[in-house]
C-alpha cells in the first residue's frame, strides 16, 4: 500500500506593505480541499472560512518578523527568519517543502522554490490564506491602539489613505522605516 506523503507549502504575506509584521506560514497538507485558490483570489469571507478549515484539521506553523527586524536587516534576512520559523513552528515533518516563488528562502535539502505555487500547488494556497488572515487579523488588532491610521482597512499597505495618515500622523511604531515612501517623511 502506497502512502500519501504529506507537501509541506510556504508562503508569506506583507512583503510590501509599509507597516506591521511579515508574516509566514507553513502548512503540511495531505488533502484536497474544494474550492481553495491563492488568498488573493478569494474574498475576506472566504478567506476566512479556509483559515478556520485549515486550522482546525491540519498542521501548521507561523513565522513573524517585526517592522524593525525588517529595518534592521532587510527584507531577504526578514523573509528567511519569518520562514524557517513557520516551518521550525510546524515541527518535525519529514517531507518535501515548496516555497511559493523565484527564491528558496529556506535552503534546505528537502525544500525548493517554485514560482507561482500558491495557483496551483494545495499547501502552498493553504499557506498563503493562513499568513495573510493571521497577518490581516494582526494590523485589525492595531486599530485601537493605533487610532487614525487605518490600519483595519489597508492593513497597512501603500494607498492613498495610508499616505494621507502618514503625513497627518507622522510615522508610528508599526511603520517600516527603511521602506522609501516611509523613510521619505522621516
Amino acid at each position: 500500500m502506497k502512502v500519501k506523503q504529506k507537501l509541506i507549502g510556504v508562503d508569506e504575506a506583507g512583503r510590501g506593505a509599509w507597516a506591521g509584521p511579515l508574516v509566514a506560514a507553513a502548512v503540511a497538507l495531505d488533502k484536497e480541499i474544494p474550492g481553495l485558490n491563492d488568498s488573493k483570489r478569494l474574498t475576506p469571507k472566504r478567506r476566512e472560512s479556509f483559515y478556520e478549515m485549515i486550522l482546525g484539521d491540519t498542521q501548521v506553523g507561523v513565522g513573524i518578523v517585526e517592522p524593525g527586524d525588517i529595518d534592521k536587516h532587510g527584507l531577504t534576512w526578514a523573509q528567511t527568519a519569518a520562514m524557517q520559523r513557520a516551518v521550525d513552528n510546524l515541527g518535525q515533518i519529514d517531507a518535501q517543502i515548496i516555497v511559493d516563488g523565484s527564491v528558496d528562502y529556506l535552503n534546505l535539502p528537502n525544500s525548493r522554490a517554485v514560482v507561482r505555487a500558491d495557483s496551483w500547488v494545495t499547501s502552498v494556497m493553504a499557506a498563503s490564506i493562513i499568513a495573510k488572515v493571521t497577518r490581516d487579523k494582526i494590523m485589525a488588532g492595531y486599530e485601537a491602539e493605533y487610532p487614525g491610521y487605518g490600519f483595519s482597512a489597508h492593513k497597512g499597505y501603500g494607498t492613498a489613505i495610508h499616505m494621507r495618515a502618514l503625513k497627518d500622523l507622522g510615522i508610528c511604531q508599526l511603520h517600516r522605516r527603511s521602506y522609501k515612501p516611509v523613510a521619505a517623511l522621516l
